[in-house]
């Protein structure tokens, strides 16, 4: 469940640039990229381990460090100084902000209060309104605009303090931010990108193989770090980028087809189907159950039941979705065969498997292990979770400054909240269940039946994230709205929720905005922009075929339906 403001990373793995999980606003994003420079100039910061040493593929060169020493005083020859930039504009963006304020006071004032929807649900409903128009628009940053919102829901009387803040305590929210601590530990350690450097050694020597080795180390990584974006930036990119380079694959040029296109547009491209393979693999998924939980549709043994529907179309797509690629968006090199001798170089740089690393592995397989079998043991989730995190703590992986400068964490706690809060209050208030009976009553003149229902609002629920840049905005905005219609059209409840928080998943990889990995993989510069579009099109109604069809019988085999 992924924030909003993007790092890209460096091409060095393993002195473990993380990247931070925070979304961008829909418009910074698309004026960062219109003007992104190449890939080898960008550096973020990085977190460094202690027992792992940096490492680079051949052919990568060190990115230059800038002096910072003061300059001495001009002498009398010289130029005169050129004058002073005026100050950048702060505060909100006044055309957003307007528009933005406008939806909810047009709908507050303008729009007489419905029958059956209170006078409070309704003003409620403006804010949120307004709340959502700002995630679009992006007036301020996400969080600050959330609690404006949150704000002014407390200001108008609408919610009590504590109503406000109440989902504050929601044990998924926090399961979210100790995830974000999770993929930081795989990152910092280098075990992620020891992993996936494996998987390059054993099927790299050919293109296609080497697009399977990236994306079943992903999947295979996925359960544990519960981050799609500290995925592709923190591990997946770094390795392609130094891959596509050694193999003469250049971001920005015409040789960027030999080999960056196809692997940055694979992986881009399968990382919504690793998500969506296992509950734990992004936290959006925890948010899906969380809301149908509120409405009622609770699912017993989640990260099993999770798992088993998504199981036959996730793998399917996994393993498809490379080859599919390789024919509609073919690289000029098909074969790698140095490749594989690369990793093995950067393996034995690497060394033997660290104690930290052991410790990760060891913690990340007990996590797993509890959020599995949790239910039964009377251990929840988050719980499980903390009790990873503590394990890291104490032995050292993590220090409690790492998980200070995790302001991704912090204010995706803050924003998310907000907008859980408002969505779990308009249910409370019967807004949902309202919208809900509206929508069901044009599809019952419509006449259509209950799956005929479901494939239209799961298209206009996938479709509709053109107009977001998060996917955990969108869930925030819709999830809950759109289970309730589905409800009412007569899907069944169970089938409803993990079909949308699937969607969820899929629609990741429609444009370079959808995402925080859209944004991180498009940064690379090996991707021109409408591909991203005909690809993300194409590939996402070849996703819809498989998932349509293949969860069709699966799903009716599990008795979902």
């Amino acid at each position: 469940m992924e924030s909003f403001a993007l790092h890209s990373l460096s091409t060095t793995a393993t002195s473990a640039s993380f990247y931070h999980h925070h979304h961008p606003s829909r418009l910074s994003l698309l004026r960062r990229i219109s003007s992104r420079s190449p890939p080898s100039t960008i550096s973020p910061p990085s977190l460094r381990s202690h027992s792992v040493q940096p490492l680079n593929f051949p052919l990568l060169k060190p990115i230059p460090r800038f002096s910072t020493r003061i300059a001495s005083a001009p002498r009398d020859d010289a130029p005169p100084p050129s004058p002073p930039e005026s100050p950048s504009i702060q505060g909100a963006k006044l055309i957003p902000l307007v528009l933005s304020v406008s939806v909810g006071l047009i709908l507050r004032f303008a729009v007489s209060v419905p029958e059956g929807v209170t006078p409070q649900g309704w003003q409620l409903l403006s804010i949120f309104l307004s709340t959502i128009a700002g995630l679009v628009l992006s007036p301020l940053p996400v969080g600050a605009w959330a609690f404006i919102g949150l704000t002014a829901s407390i200001v108008t009387k609408t919610l009590s303090f504590s109503a406000a803040f109440s989902a504050f305590t929601s044990e998924v929210i926090w399961l979210i931010v100790i995830s974000f601590f999770f993929a930081r530990g795989f990152v910092k350690t280098g075990l992620g990108d020891r992993i996936a450097t494996y998987f390059v050694k054993w099927l790299g020597k050919s293109t296609l193989g080497l697009s399977y080795g990236l994306t079943l180390s992903e999947a295979l990584i996925a359960p544990a770090m519960p981050s799609t974006t500290a995925r592709a930036g923190g591990i997946f990119l770094p390795i392609i980028k130094s891959l596509s380079l050694s193999a003469g694959s250049k971001p920005g040029d015409s040789s960027s087809r030999k080999l960056g296109s196809y692997l940055i547009q694979s992986q881009f491209q399968c990382a919504g189907n690793s998500s969506a393979l296992f509950l734990t693999a992004a936290a959006q998924n925890l948010l899906c159950l969380k809301l149908a939980e509120e409405l009622g549709v609770v699912i017993t043994n989640p990260w099993v039941s999770w798992f088993k529907a998504a199981s036959l179309p996730a793998i399917i797509s996994l393993l498809c979705t490379p080859l599919i690629l390789y024919k509609l968006y073919p690289p000029e090199t098909k074969d790698t065969p140095d490749a594989p001798g690369i990793a093995a170089t950067k393996l034995k740089q690497m060394g033997p498997v660290t104690k930290n690393e052991w410790i990760m592995v060891g913690t990340m397989l007990l996590a797993v292990t509890l959020w599995i079998c949790g239910e039964t043991l009377g251990i929840p989730s988050v719980v499980a979770a903390m009790i990873g995190l503590s394990i890291l703590l104490l032995l050292g992986v993590l220090n409690w400054d790492d998980c200070l400068s995790e302001k991704s964490a912090w204010d995706t706690l803050a924003w998310f909240a907000v907008l859980v809060g408002m969505a779990g209050q308009l249910t409370n208030l019967g807004v949902v269940t309202w919208m809900s009976d509206c929508v069901a009553k044009v599809l019952q003149s419509l006449s259509l039946s209950w799956p005929a229902a479901f494939g239209l609002l799961q298209a206009a629920y996938f479709f509709i994230h053109y107009l977001f840049a998060s996917q955990t905005g969108h869930v925030g905005a819709l999830f809950s709205a759109f289970l309730a219609m589905h409800i009412a059209a007569g899907v069944p409840g169970i089938l409803a929720a993990l079909a949308l928080a699937y969607n969820t998943n899929l629609f990741g990889a429609l444009t370079h905005y959808s995402s925080g990995q859209a944004a991180v993989y498009y940064g690379a510069g090996y991707v021109d922009l409408p591909d991203v579009f005909k690809i993300g099109f194409v590939m996402a109604t070849i996703n819809a075929i498989i998932w349509g069809v293949v969860g069709t019988f699966w799903w009716k085999f599990l008795g979902l339906y």
